[in-house]
């Protein structure tokens, strides 16, 4: 089912010139996971909140294919809920918080017993349904209230934070477990994260939201690939942000030369994005007629596979770069070498741009 969101917008308290939503419009297409990305604060929960009727917009409309549900009551809606943390019921087994929705629609006995088992083995927990919440890991619990929300036959399926409250290597396995789900399932998903790994990995259309507003929407690559303006591209993949000036219709970061952003003349600043991964290094005496500059290294970090160094260029800035750990060790840098630094991939922006 199709959900698109048009012109919504709320604000909270008295604060009325401030909006945590302002105007947002995006489309979240049939059967494929869209989502809402953003930093703390960006509107991404209350969006979501509007979506599935637990909050009012002050304007603008919700529709559900061609029907208005913007005014509708929660459980006229067709939507399934999960929050972060899991809201099961402490006091019911598995099974039985599963099948609450259908209790609560009185549903024949033999239906939910059916529906129930169907659904824990879909979230691959079918032996856990006369346990308790408190008797499971994380992992489970959330698999369990996931399982509470597609009890009913939602059209779609709403997911607040859904990994936030747990440990690292259970968030990956989950994500794995929520795509592979998905793809048997194919029920029109709307994830809120604020990590970008995990919008990156699961999504099919990524809507990035700061301060309320629609940053840029499209697909991971695009985004990823082709950011709209300077928030998008120190977002995401935590770009090295340094500034440069225009000369002769060309951005010139070092001897680096691009085309210069739309609507700048000569002497004009400009902000260059460049990710630590699209930065390349090498130990050399000479530096080639293209390169950035000669910075130097003041620090490496392994970090598993790669290895993340800070260098220091040559007017004081910092920059970060990420490099494989055979990369490190075959150039032999040191903490304390001189190194040219060149860039494969960088974006500028006018320093004064606006979203």
């Amino acid at each position: 089912m199709t959900v698109a969101v048009r012109d919504l917008s709320k604000h909270f308290g008295n604060r009325q010139d401030v909006a945590a939503v302002d105007r947002v419009s995006f489309t979240a297409k049939e059967g494929g996971i869209t989502t809402l990305l953003g930093p703390s604060g960006s509107g991404k929960s209350t969006i979501l909140r509007m979506i599935a009727g637990l909050e009012q917009p002050d304007s603008g409309t919700i529709q559900l294919v061609d029907r208005d549900i913007t005014k509708a009551k929660v459980q006229d809606r067709g939507v399934g809920f999960v929050f972060q943390n899991y809201a099961l019921f402490r006091h019911m087994t598995v099974a039985d918080n599963v099948g609450f929705g259908l209790s609560v629609r009185k549903s024949k006995k033999e239906e939910i017993r059916a529906r129930v088992a169907e659904l824990l083995s879909l979230v691959q927990l079918a032996d856990y349904g006369h346990r308790f919440p408190a008797q499971l890991s994380g992992g489970q619990r959330q698999r369990v209230a996931l399982a509470r929300a597609l009890a009913t036959d939602p059209r779609v399926l709403l997911l607040d934070e859904p990994f936030g409250a747990l440990d690292a290597r259970v968030r990956v396995e989950l994500r794995d477990w929520l795509r592979e789900f998905h793809e048997k399932t194919h029920v029109t998903t709307l994830l809120v994260t604020h990590d970008q790994e995990e919008a990156l990995e699961l999504s099919d259309h990524i809507v990035l939201l700061n301060d309320g507003k629609v940053a840029q929407a499209g697909s991971p690559h695009d985004l990823y690939d082709h950011p709209a303006n300077p928030f998008v591209a120190s977002f995401l993949g935590g770009a090295n942000v340094m500034s440069a000036t225009v000369q002769d219709g060309q951005a010139r970061l070092g001897q680096k030369t691009l085309q210069a952003p739309a609507g700048t003349v000569d002497g004009d600043p400009v902000h260059a994005f460049v990710r630590p991964h699209d930065i390349r290094i090498t130990k050399t005496p000479v530096p080639p007629a293209d390169s950035l500059a000669v910075a130097r290294v003041e620090r490496s970090m392994r970090v598993g596979g790669y290895v993340k160094l800070l260098l220091t260029l040559p007017g004081g800035d910092p920059m970060s770069v990420q490099m494989t750990r055979q990369e490190f060790e075959s150039r032999g840098i040191e903490r304390g070498d001189s190194v040219l630094v060149d860039v494969d991939d960088v974006k500028f922006f006018r320093q004064d741009y606006q979203i």
